[in-house]
C-alpha cells in the first residue's frame, strides 16, 4: 500500500489551499491507496470523521501536526492535543502513553519548524523520521535520511502537500495491509515500510546506501546548504 503520510487541508489547517475530498479525488488519480491528513496543532477533523474513514476507495487516516518547542512532530493515535506548546519529549512521552506513533517531521527544514540536531536527544521516542518531505529542498532532504540511518530509524516520504499538485510527491510503501488507523498505527511500528517518490507517473523506491553517499564531509556541505 502506498499512502501519503503528511497532508493539509483547508478546513482545519490555515495555510493549506487543498479541499478534502478534491485531494481525495486526486489522491485517487494518482494511485495513491490512502492519505493522511495531519492538520496544524488541532484534533478537529478527527472530532468531525473519526480518526479513519474510506471515501472513494481511499483510506484516509486522521492525525496532527505538532509544534513543540524543538520542531513539528506528526502524531497519530493522540485522542487529545495539548492545548500549551511542550517539549519534544514530553509530547513523545505522551503518544507513548496512549500507545499512538510519532514521526518528525522535515527535521531539518531551514524554517526552525524542524527538529534538527535534536533529533539525537529524542530517538528513542520516535517511531520514524520525515526523511524524504515534498516540501523541503532536497539537501535538507538527504540530511535528515542519513541523519535517521546514523540513528538507527527507519525514514518515511510524504509531501506535506498545502496545495494539490505537491499530492503525493514523496510518499511511503507499506508492505503490511492497512483497513484503518489501528493498522496504520501497527505498520509504523512495524517498520516494515520504504519511502518512494512518485516519478514518470509511477511510485519507485528512494534507495541509497549511507556510506556511498553520506561522507563527513557531504553531509557538512549539504546541511549548511
Amino acid at each position: 500500500m502506498i499512502i501519503d503520510t503528511h497532508i493539509h487541508e483547508n478546513k482545519y489547517s490555515f495555510d493549506s489551499f487543498i479541499d478534502l475530498k478534491e485531494g481525495i479525488d486526486t489522491a485517487k488519480l494518482m494511485g495513491l491507496d490512502g492519505i493522511c491528513i495531519t492538520n496544524h496543532d488541532n484534533n478537529n477533523l478527527r472530532n468531525e470523521l473519526g480518526d479513519y474513514i474510506k471515501i472513494n476507495g481511499v483510506l484516509v487516516i486522521v492525525g496532527a501536526e505538532i509544534l513543540t518547542h524543538q520542531g513539528d512532530i506528526l502524531v497519530f493515535g493522540l485522542k487529545d492535543i495539548p492545548k500549551e506548546m511542550m517539549d519534544a519529549g514530553d509530547l513523545l512521552r505522551l503518544v507513548k502513553k496512549h500507545k499512538g506513533v510519532a514521526i518528525a517531521a522535515h527535521p531539518f527544514r531551514n524554517n526552525n519548524r524542524g527538529l534538527e540536531n535534536h533529533l539525537h536527544e529524542v530517538a528513542d521516542l520516535l517511531d520514524g523520521v520525515e526523511s524524504f518531505n515534498g516540501s523541503t529542498y532536497s539537501y535538507h532532504n538527504l540530511y535528515a535520511y542519513a541523519t535517521a540511518t546514523e540513528l538507527g530509524l527507519p525514514s518515511l516520504g510524504a509531501s506535506d502537500a498545502h496545495v494539490m499538485d505537491k499530492i503525493g510527491r514523496y510518499s511511503t510503501k507499506f508492505y503490511d495491509t492497512i483497513r484503518d488507523d489501528k493498522d496504520f498505527i501497527e505498520a509504523i511500528k512495524s517498520k516494515n515500510f520504504h519511502p518512494v517518490m512518485r516519478k514518470d507517473g509511477q511510485f519507485v523506491n528512494l534507495d541509497y546506501t549511507y556510506e556511498e553517499l553520506f561522507s563527513t564531509e557531504k553531509l557538512v556541505s549539504l546541511k549548511h546548504k
